[in-house]
């Protein structure tokens, strides 16, 4: 385990599970979300972040953190192993709005400077995007996810926080991680 890939919901907690995985593994961790967006929440452009993800898929080692479906197919190619957090909407949704009410005016952890936290029309947008994951976004993940696994890449999905802790535990206890 070298490359690894974390995808799942807005408000999964991909970027915390990629943090937690990267202090057990000393692999070098990645957030898709500080790399995309510029300050005062600029996108990227679309020809530039492509090349920029064929950049940071290309070392050896590396946990990647993030969704954006256009360069998916690049990271799950370079990637051994994917980690898809498949949990409940209610869940994901009750974290996401924690997370705008604990970063509120402020810029988290895992994302760049200067893209606060804001109670605005995107975010509700995004919380759109959250619901309708299951029925838009999931279908297409499990069907990328069985073809990574025909490819023989690890692949790991966790359903609930409680699968998630055992594990992570499972990786610290084996010193790599487990295939299921």
């Amino acid at each position: 385990m070298k490359r690894v890939l974390i995808i799942g919901s807005g408000g999964a907690g991909k970027s915390t599970l990629a943090r937690h995985l990267g202090e057990l593994t000393g692999l070098p961790v990645v957030h898709l979300d500080r790399e995309h967006w510029q300050p005062g929440w600029v996108e990227t452009p679309r020809d530039e972040w492509t090349r920029k993800v064929a950049e940071l898929v290309a070392p050896d080692e590396w946990i990647i953190d993030g969704n954006y479906g256009g360069t998916m197919g690049l990271r799950i190619e370079r990637a051994d192993t994917i980690v898809f957090l498949d949990y409940s909407r209610w869940l994901c949704l009750y974290r996401s709005t924690k997370r705008q009410v604990v970063y509120r005016n402020k810029t988290r952890p895992d994302m760049t400077p200067g893209c606060d936290e804001k109670l605005d029309p995107k975010f509700f947008k995004f919380l759109k995007w959250i619901w309708q994951y299951r029925s838009t976004r999931r279908p297409g993940v499990l069907a990328m996810l069985r073809a990574a696994r025909a490819d023989g890449k690890r692949v790991v999905v966790l359903k609930d926080p409680k699968a998630t802790r055992r594990f992570l535990a499972r990786v610290l206890a084996d010193g790599a991680l487990p295939t299921r």
